[in-house]
């Protein structure tokens, strides 16, 4: 099996692209998830209405809109060209904020579930032995919603590995810069190369595999510490 010059490049951006993104999601999809999980607030259904519109969405809508937003005219672009900065469109920035919007609901809702599978109860019990908030938090909560982090990390990795339809609308198709690898499949179909479309797919096919039996077997194994 041997990878075209190009498509390790490919490889090697798609990667990066999935790293941040799943760190940026973690970071902002924990607190989010947390509120969701624990809030009375009667009206919380409309956000999670808007974490979820990614699954919905045809990925070219949410790109399309995307673009606009990021490009030239688009009021996150002006604003951007105005403090000096180039538009985040067609750019690997760019494709972060797209990746991280898309991406968002494999995140957030995994992490959901899992503190509300935590519950109040062991909260309550770290409260009586005077454990502040953030304590109750970082050493009640987080260990005991370990499975659905882990779940969390490896959907939003995977799922930005495997975006297509947003990021070649808000990124097109630069070598080096946006061009990720499921963008490179597609050329090399078009292009009647099969033998290297056939090399990546068959790479992302058993990545995808690895990741997804990893979390399954960890989770099983975390599950069982816990009992």
């Amino acid at each position: 099996m041997m990878f075209h010059s190009a498509d390790l490049i490919a490889l090697a951006l798609t990667f990066k692209l999935a790293s941040i993104t799943t760190f940026i999601l973690l970071l902002i999809g924990t607190p989010l998830a947390w509120w969701l999980a624990n809030t009375p607030w009667r009206f919380k259904f409309l956000i999670e209405a808007v974490v979820a519109m990614p699954l919905m969405l045809p990925p070219t809508v949410l790109g399309f809109y995307l673009l606009i937003a990021l490009g030239n005219h688009g009021p996150i672009g002006q604003l951007v060209e105005w403090l000096g900065g180039q538009p985040p469109a067609f750019t690997f920035t760019g494709l972060v904020i797209g990746s991280v919007i898309y991406s968002m609901p494999f995140v957030v809702q995994p992490l959901q579930s899992a503190f509300r599978t935590v519950g109040r109860r062991p909260l309550e019990v770290a409260a009586t032995l005077r454990a502040s908030p953030w304590d109750r938090f970082f050493t009640v909560a987080v260990p005991l919603a370990g499975p659905g982090f882990l779940t969390a990390a490896v959907l939003g990795f995977a799922h930005t590995i495997g975006e297509f339809g947003v990021v070649l609308m808000i990124g097109g198709n630069i070598p080096g810069e946006t061009k990720v690898v499921s963008i490179a499949i597609y050329d090399h179909v078009e292009g009647m190369d099969y033998h290297h479309a056939h090399v990546l797919s068959a790479a992302l096919m058993l990545l995808s595999f690895v990741l997804l039996a990893g979390v399954y077997f960890l989770n099983r194994r975390l599950r069982m510490v816990q009992l």
